[in-house]
């Protein structure tokens, strides 16, 4: 007599809830893309801005700031400025959310693949790695969104054509160029200007250096914690120890290569006037 599985009321309310994050997260993936600027946009004059648009205002009011002489950013560039900040912070609210509901997601299934009497997984594990390098993905955004956010003016000029510049943005990349060359010693009109562009530069790398050191931090206790399950199971559990075998290495690999970049942007922040020149000499 053959008897039919029914779903327990667990397995069921499971399901639900792994349906309902799979659905935040292209919820979310899809306003990360699509809203920020027009959600950067709301309550301003001029709304939100297109590419084009965005890099036509930006070249006439940078150049004009730079010949200014003024360390203030004049109103223009400075509604520029703020407008791109939001549309930073309106990303990196996105960004936190998405790795929110794609970690949920990533323990939930792979909670699911190691439980213990389980016998198929293979279609779990493959999804559970997957969101897991998504949230990581999501994480990397979360990070840039928030350097973006702190230092917008530095973030912005990254839209500037500075690969073939033409006209005043060319005059003013080539004085930019020679003043940083020579910098702190630079002296002229556009001095203070240069300063404020340098010191911002720095804190836009020191934001980066702060939030790669505490990722390396997380992921080296990640990795820690993984090993520490390793130990901790039986050899009978090959499934948990595989896992959390690779956990552990990953966790370490991925904690390495922040810290190399903690470290490289500390450095920038450090003495910040030799990576702008590169920038605006378009190396980087």
């Amino acid at each position: 007599m053959r008897t039919e599985h029914v779903p327990s009321r667990r397995a069921v309310v499971s399901g639900r809830a792994s349906g309902v994050l799979v659905v935040l997260a292209v919820v979310l993936g899809a306003a990360f893309v699509l809203a920020p600027a027009r959600l950067a946009g709301i309550g301003t004059r001029s709304g939100p801005y297109a590419r084009r648009a965005l890099v036509d205002g930006l070249i006439p009011a940078f150049v004009s700031y730079w010949e200014s002489g003024d360390r203030r950013v004049p109103a223009d560039l400075q509604r520029l400025v703020d407008y791109w900040c939001r549309f930073h912070v309106v990303k990196g609210v996105l960004s936190a959310a998405l790795l929110i509901v794609l970690v949920a997601l990533a323990v939930r299934w792979w909670r699911a693949f190691l439980r213990p009497g389980r016998r198929a997984g293979g279609g779990v594990a493959v999804a559970a790695a997957f969101v897991s390098v998504l949230a990581l993905v999501s994480l990397a955004a979360l990070m840039a969104n928030v350097q973006g956010a702190t230092a917008p003016f530095s973030s912005l000029t990254s839209v500037l054509p500075l690969g073939e510049p033409h006209g005043r943005l060319a005059d003013a990349v080539g004085q930019i160029e020679q003043g940083l060359a020579h910098h702190p010693g630079a002296g002229g009109r556009n001095a203070v200007v240069l300063d404020a562009m340098v010191d911002d530069f720095g804190r836009y790398h020191a934001v980066l250096a702060v939030l790669a050191s505490v990722v390396a931090v997380a992921l080296a206790v990640l990795g820690v914690a993984a090993w520490r399950r390793f130990a901790a199971a039986d050899r009978s559990e090959v499934r948990m120890r595989r896992t959390m075998g690779w956990f552990g290495v990953l966790s370490v690999l991925l904690a390495l290569m922040v810290a190399v970049v903690a470290v490289a942007n500390a450095g920038t922040a450090a003495d910040p006037a030799p990576a702008l020149l590169g920038f605006y000499q378009g190396g980087m």
